[in-house]
């Protein structure tokens, strides 16, 4: 299995922290951003990983990260995105690096407290298809939602108004190499980008999309406030967790009243 951590777009929503940096960059606890994902992979075995950027700054993901070495990499590469096409987009640079093994993906934003080992082996016993990490969030409408039956996928709902489900899907994914064919399929959805919903979606219409419900916390880094929940979920003390759950308690009131 290969790793792909998507690192692009402009952070425009934290402006101006982003005026100078990539977000990705942007220091979580004592780490920077980037580092999360990568040593979320790592410890599920994966050591070939490509960074996706863009933007003027993708010189110091370089920089910083360098071959990989301290990460405990075989191979560290870097791809270059131009402008802002979506994930799917940036997914499909990666297909001559992935060749015809599945790739486990991260969003260079997002961090959980938990691991990963048990979501990739559980595509491990897979071996194909797609399979997707889902949370219950207060606050669904802020990403794609898994409308769930009988214990199976039905469909990925992208931002709904009127979330058929609390479970968000986060930022990371496995698939089989089918998934490059798939995005070169793609039309660009009304936000002129290539949806990881759409990709999604084609999985679950094949009847091949499977999950996991992570019970870890779980935040982007995208806006001011996620990017506070970062910085809490990643720093090592116990007061911390008491201080998310109290934030998603507030949240999930808030929502339903």
């Amino acid at each position: 299995m290969k790793g792909v951590v998507l690192a692009g777009g402009l952070g425009s929503r934290l402006y101006p922290l982003t005026k100078v940096t990539n977000k990705h960059l942007l220091p979580v606890a004592r780490k920077p951003m980037i580092y999360y994902p990568i040593e979320q992979l790592v410890r599920t075995g994966i050591r070939d990983i490509t960074i996706v950027t863009g933007g003027t700054n993708a010189g110091d993901f370089l920089r910083l990260l360098g071959n990989g070495r301290q990460f405990g990499l075989d191979h560290l590469n870097f791809i270059y995105q131009e402008g802002e096409g979506g994930i799917a987009e940036a997914l499909g640079l990666t297909r001559s690096f992935v060749g015809d093994d599945a790739v486990m993906v991260a969003l260079g934003d997002n961090l959980i407290d938990g691991e990963l080992i048990s979501f990739a082996d559980g595509f491990r016993r897979q071996f194909s298809g797609a399979r997707l990490l889902l949370k219950k969030v207060p606050n669904p409408e802020r990403f794609g939602v898994a409308e769930i039956e009988d214990g199976k996928l039905i469909r990925i709902e992208e931002k709904p108004k009127h979330p058929k489900s609390n479970y968000a899907v986060t930022g990371f994914y496995i698939y089989d190499s089918r998934v490059f064919d798939i995005i070169a399929t793609l039309e660009p959805s009304k936000r002129g980008e290539l949806e990881i919903t759409d990709v999604n979606n084609q999985y679950i219409a094949w009847g091949e999309a499977e999950f996991d419900i992570l019970e870890a916390h779980w935040t982007d880094a995208g806006t001011f406030y996620s990017l506070m929940r970062a910085n809490l979920l990643a720093m090592p003390n116990d007061e911390r967790l008491r201080l998310l759950d109290e934030m998603d308690a507030i949240a999930m009131a808030k929502r339903d009243h």
